[in-house]
């Protein structure tokens, strides 16, 4: 048993090295390439840059770019991320802390039907979105398409479900003793939440914001279909395609302006990587 154990663990070591190698290849080569002109990277895209200078080139010609202003966009970009995580973790946590202490069948079944909604593919509520937002600025006076508030309103549609789905199997592990004795004191229901609850949801808060936060940041589809590519507000992977033209495509600005908007997601995952695995555990255990 012994030696059967002492073989496997050198093969296990070996396939999690190679699943490492495959999934860091992608963001090996960008960062490869983002080192190099479009000519050198059309002709050896696997080579090696002949002048890694050239990066520092390829960010001076991206923010000097007349064509996209990369620096509104990484504004725009920040700014709807920001908003949406506050809006959708204090929304979702005050919904799953209802349906958690309201145990019925009414909370249950709303419960089911948030659960419900994670499965429902994107793709078949891209056009009746769309239209009701276009419907809401025509009847309603309200514009929704092509401003902040409107992608805002689109993220927290599409974020609470699973957000409302961790806080709920966490906030199943917080005594109901401690709310008791707050609502002996005379505290309204408001207080006993933000006084009480929400501090002691902060490791499954960080998990909500890096899973949320790595999506809204990188998505592209759902800001192209509100915001539009050529619209006054625009996020990072929309300025990105501005370099993607019909006829030409500067693979070296694409790569590079790639490579800028990744970081900012992966400092972040560096140092919060640890909440995640800890926030999804304990919100999994009842």
């Amino acid at each position: 048993m012994k030696q059967h154990k002492s073989i496997q663990h050198p093969i296990i070591s070996i396939v999690v090295f190679l699943f490492f190698v495959l999934f860091m290849f992608p963001f090996g080569m960008v960062i490869l390439n983002s080192a190099k002109t479009s000519k050198e990277i059309i002709n050896n895209a696997m080579g090696m840059p002949e002048s890694w200078g050239q990066l520092f080139t390829n960010v001076k010609a991206i923010f000097t770019n007349e064509s996209v202003n990369y620096i509104s966009a990484f504004f725009d970009s920040s700014v709807i991320t920001i908003i949406t995580l506050a809006v959708i973790v204090v929304f979702s946590s005050m919904c799953a802390w209802v349906l958690v202490r309201n145990d019925n069948s009414v909370s249950r079944i709303v419960f089911m039907l948030f659960v419900m909604v994670m499965v429902i593919p994107f793709q078949v509520l891209m056009y009746p979105m769309v239209r009701w937002m276009r419907i809401m600025g025509e009847v309603m006076h309200l514009p929704l398409l092509g401003t902040m508030r409107g992608i805002v309103f689109a993220y927290l549609g599409f974020g609470c479900p699973l957000s409302i789905f961790v806080f709920h199997g966490f906030i199943k592990n917080i005594p109901y003793e401690l709310e008791e004795a707050a609502t002996i004191d005379g505290c309204p229901y408001g207080t006993i939440f933000f006084r009480i609850v929400f501090p002691l949801l902060q490791p499954i808060i960080i998990t909500v914001l890096i899973l949320n936060g790595i999506w809204i940041w990188n998505d592209y589809l759902l800001p192209l279909l509100v915001l539009s590519s050529n619209g006054a507000v625009q996020t990072l992977p929309l300025a990105i395609t501005v370099f993607a033209g019909s006829y030409l495509k500067q693979w070296d600005l694409i790569l590079t302006s790639t490579l800028i908007a990744m970081l900012p997601v992966i400092i972040l995952y560096l140092f919060a990587q640890r909440y995640i695995i800890k926030g999804m555990v304990d919100g999994s255990i009842k």
